[in-house]
């Protein structure tokens, strides 16, 4: 399985809230926040080709066009999956990761899902009968490692295109 990663600025290890206009850049492979769930992506065989990551202020700041490249480089590099997150409680990550996984999905073949805690609870109302948003704890909540679990399972059964109603308890 072919995987795409999409993280903020802070979970790509680019800078952290003093830096939110850190520019749209990719590096090949995993990076940043990528080794807290290699292993569960090891275990579903995904191969992660690439890390996308921006700051929350220039995601917001330039929308169309980080969404226009991201699109590009899903179709172009033949993704399956792109995992937006984890975005933990911070909410303006969980936001952009939201909307573009929407725009993955219904510009692309490929599915994208949002992993985030339920303190971004507007941004999951607002888009979680649209996208698979895979529930997780806030930073420093415990849980991470069966919400990372949960997170492969819910990958795996997207990319089988099985019912939602097979995974519906691990997302909101």
């Amino acid at each position: 399985m072919r995987v795409l990663l999409f993280f903020d600025q802070t979970q790509a290890g680019a800078g952290g809230k003093e830096r939110p206009d850190v520019k749209l850049a990719v590096e090949k492979g995993g990076i940043g926040s990528y080794h807290m769930f290699e292993g569960n992506l090891k275990e579903i065989e995904a191969t992660v080709l690439a890390t996308m990551y921006c700051g929350n202020g220039y995601f917001f700041n330039h929308e169309e066009e980080v969404k226009r490249k991201v699109v590009g480089l899903v179709k172009k590099l033949k993704a399956d999956i792109v995992i937006c997150g984890p975005c933990f409680d911070y909410r303006d990550y969980s936001e952009m990761s939201a909307i573009l996984a929407q725009e993955i999905e219904n510009q692309t073949e490929s599915k994208a899902i949002v992993m985030c805690s339920k303190e971004n609870n507007d941004v999951i109302t607002k888009y979680k009968d649209d996208v698979s948003i895979v529930r997780m704890p806030k930073k420093g909540g415990t849980g991470l490692r069966d919400s990372f679990s949960n997170m492969a399972k819910v990958i795996l059964a997207k990319s089988n295109n099985e019912p939602i109603k097979n995974y519906s308890l691990f997302i909101y």
